[in-house]
C-alpha cells in the first residue's frame, strides 16, 4: 500500500502585536456547519515524481486561487496524520488579501450513495487567524505544525 503524502504552505504574518496564520476553512456538506478542527493549511496531495515544496506551491495556488508571496520558505517537518497521510507543511512570513481569494473546487457524490454529483470549493473561506484561536480551528493532525512554528518566531 502506497502512503498518501500531502504539502503545504502555513502563511503567517504579524499584526498588532500578535502572530497570525492563514487557514481555510474546509469547503464541501461534511464540514461546513463545522468550525472547531474544521480548518487547514493550504495543502493537497502529491505524488512520487513531484517534489514537495513544488507541490505545496502548486496546492496553495489551487486552493486559493492566489500564487504565495515571495519570501523564505521555512521547513515545519513532516506529521502523519490519523488517516496514515504524511503531511509535510513550510512556513513563511507573508501577507495577502483574502478578498481575493477564488478556491479551487473538487467534485462528490453528495449525499453518498445517492448519486447526485456536485462541485464544491476545497476551501469555503480564507481567513487571518490568531494563533491561539488556531489551535481550536485547525484540524487536530495539523495543530503540530503551530506548536513548530512558534520556535521560529
Amino acid at each position: 500500500m502506497v502512503t498518501k503524502r500531502s504539502a503545504g504552505l502555513l502563511l503567517y504574518r504579524r499584526r498588532d502585536g500578535r502572530v497570525e496564520v492563514l487557514l481555510g476553512h474546509m469547503g464541501g456538506p461534511f464540514w461546513e456547519s463545522r468550525d472547531e478542527a474544521a480548518w487547514s493549511v493550504p495543502k493537497g496531495e502529491y505524488t512520487e515524481d513531484e517534489q514537495p515544496m513544488a507541490a505545496a506551491r502548486r496546492e496553495f495556488e489551487e486552493e486559493l486561487g492566489l500564487e504565495p508571496p515571495e519570501g523564505d520558505w521555512r521547513p515545519l517537518g513532516e506529521s502523519r496524520q490519523a488517516n496514515g497521510k504524511i503531511v509535510t507543511v513550510w512556513a513563511m512570513e507573508g501577507d495577502l488579501d483574502t478578498a481575493l481569494v477564488v478556491p479551487g473546487t473538487f467534485t462528490m457524490e453528495w449525499p453518498r450513495g445517492s448519486g447526485v454529483v456536485r462541485e464544491y470549493p476545497e476551501i469555503d473561506r480564507a481567513e487571518w487567524i490568531g494563533i491561539d484561536e488556531a489551535r481550536q480551528k485547525l484540524v487536530a493532525g495539523q495543530r503540530v505544525f503551530l506548536e513548530r512554528l512558534d520556535p521560529l518566531l
